[in-house]
């Protein structure tokens, strides 16, 4: 009986029975000088797209190697339709948010700049590298994207008709809207797989006047409370996700 791979490594590669996957010399340097791995050791390999695949190491060298796909051990699962939009904050607390956003199934993270955002940018890179460790350590298939840092008024003049936007506004903590509510109604207003949602979390400072008005106008938005008390921008996306993901039978 074969042993699962212990190790598990996102690669920018095709993945099938045989594949050779050549590594590149960060990855070369994690195996092999980092985790001590030698010819013979086995890697889990995944690639967002072919499922995950026990790889055998065949060639380890100091700054390259190749990895050979012996067999699948997990199909390709994609997470729900659910982006995630939020308001990047401080640097370790932005980190927090991917990581878990990508831990949660969120199929699409995009860090926006709203009127009291106070990061001007961010570093899509590193947010993205993130990304990809979470995925590597929680055992998911699928890394998803990054994007770059992009203004809230034009994420939401592009806004896709038939996509719902879940706005989590702190001004309404501990009155009318809760988000467990309306996942649990049956009426046309609810959150649809069908269409695909979206969760918006905004900065420490919380949103402008004219961007709830903004949101207000918008057919696709609806804005809900996380509860009787104001949470913090991290606290706010993880207690999102948690309660969409929930409702949508991800975690069921």
């Amino acid at each position: 009986m074969s042993v699962k791979a212990k190790i598990r490594l996102y690669v920018e590669h095709p993945l099938g029975q045989g594949q050779s996957v050549p590594l590149s010399r960060d990855q070369a340097n994690y195996l092999f000088n980092v985790m001590r791995l030698q010819t013979g050791a086995m890697v889990a390999l995944f690639n967002g797209a072919d499922g995950e695949w026990q790889a055998e190491v065949v060639e380890a060298g100091k700054r390259g190697g190749v990895l050979e796909c012996q067999t699948q051990s997990a199909p390709q699962r994609m997470p729900p339709d659910l982006w995630l939009l939020f308001a990047p904050i401080k640097k370790a607390r932005t980190d927090f948010i991917v990581e878990k956003a990508a831990e949660m199934g969120a199929a699409r993270i995009l860090p926006v700049q709203s009127e009291f955002t106070n990061a001007e940018r961010v570093r899509q890179d590193r947010l993205q590298a993130h990304a990809v460790e979470a995925a590597e350590q929680c055992g998911g298939v699928f890394v998803p994207p990054v994007e770059g840092l992009q203004k809230l008024d034009r994420v939401l003049a592009e806004w896709p008709e038939t996509r719902a936007l879940v706005f989590c506004d702190e001004g309404l903590a501990g009155g009318s809207s809760p988000l467990a509510a309306l996942l649990a109604r049956t009426s046309g207003e609810d959150i649809r797989k069908d269409g695909g949602a979206a969760i918006l979390i905004g900065p420490e400072g919380g949103f402008s006047d004219a961007e709830r008005a903004r949101l207000a106008a918008m057919p696709q938005a609806i804005p809900v409370a996380l509860g009787p008390r104001i949470l913090r921008a991290d606290t706010a996306a993880v207690a999102a996700l948690t309660a969409v993901q929930l409702a949508w039978g991800d975690w069921g």
